[in-house]
C-alpha cells in the first residue's frame, strides 16, 4: 500500500449492530378481525326458516327452498360498532360512518 493510499483512502468499517427485539412485558400481541356473523342457535332455526322461505316465495306458494345457513349478527361486534359511531359523531349528529372491520388484540 503507497503513501498517498494510507493517507487519502478511507477504511471500510462493517459496524453489525443487533436491534433488540421490542416486545411487551405481558407477551406479543396479535390483531384478529372479529366476524361479523356467528351460528344463530338450533331453537331458532324452524321459525327463521319458516320466515325467509314465506317471504322468499311471495307469490310463488308451490316453490321449494333449502336453508344451508343460518347466521345471525354478532352481539359483540354490534355493541362495539354503536359505541364507536356514538363516539365519533358526538359533534356532528348528521354524520353518517360505516365500519369497514373490528379487529381485538390476541396474545400470542
Amino acid at each position: 500500500m503507497g503513501l498517498f493510499e494510507r493517507l487519502f483512502s478511507k477504511e471500510k468499517i462493517e459496524v453489525k449492530m443487533d436491534k433488540p427485539k421490542c416486545s411487551p412485558a405481558t407477551g406479543e400481541h396479535e390483531w384478529q378481525e372479529m366476524v361479523g356473523y356467528v351460528p344463530a342457535e338450533k331453537s331458532e332455526y324452524q321459525t327463521i326458516s319458516l320466515i325467509a322461505t314465506a317471504i322468499a316465495a311471495g307469490d310463488q306458494p308451490e316453490s321449494k327452498f333449502v336453508v344451508r345457513r343460518i347466521s345471525k349478527r354478532n352481539p359483540e361486534v354490534q355493541l362495539i360498532s354503536v359505541i364507536t359511531t356514538s363516539i365519533a359523531s358526538a359533534n356532528r349528529p348528521e354524520s353518517q360512518f360505516v365500519i369497514q372491520s373490528i379487529k381485538e388484540k390476541k396474545l400470542i
